[in-house]
């Protein structure tokens, strides 16, 4: 075979020998843990909630008051793990979610909202939002967007 014919080689691998790489095999095993703890809503609660215990800590006293806001705010908003981050889903689809700025070593922790929440007002709108930290008209405005998202 002359070097023209030659396959292009790719990058090394660093997958084993299933086909994974250790990240792709650490987020199913997330998953799966997901699925199993969003069999109860009890179960799901505390999934949550030992999720946020286990961030550094200026996180997880952003994720704790994200979480008291969110279900003062909507009630009806079901706690669940949504890719290892606290989120707050209504009939099945996740509504909000708080990542951890460590989740992907960001400077900025994030409240997402997802495409089912209402937060639509003209062609174009926010659907993620950086904190760095919450004051209280951040915390007055995030209830009114959850509100706002479920309504």
């Amino acid at each position: 075979m002359n070097e023209a014919s030659k396959p292009a080689t790719s990058a090394p691998r660093t997958k084993s020998a299933g086909g994974f790489t250790a990240e792709e095999r650490a987020a199913m095993k997330e998953r799966a843990k997901e699925l199993k703890a969003s069999a109860s809503r009890a179960e799901a609660l505390q999934a949550v909630l030992d999720r946020i215990a286990e961030m550094a800590d200026a996180d997880r006293v952003m994720a704790e008051r994200i979480h008291a806001i969110v279900t003062e705010a909507a009630p009806n908003l079901a706690p669940r793990l949504w890719y290892g981050m606290p989120a707050y889903a209504k009939d099945g689809a996740v509504v909000c979610f708080f990542q951890d700025a460590a989740k992907f070593k960001a400077r900025y922790a994030t409240l997402g909202f997802n495409d089912s929440a209402n937060l639509d007002d003209g062609a174009m709108w926010p659907t993620a939002f950086a904190l760095t930290e919450l004051t209280a008209d951040d915390e007055e405005r995030i209830g009114a967007l959850v509100k706002k998202a479920v309504g």
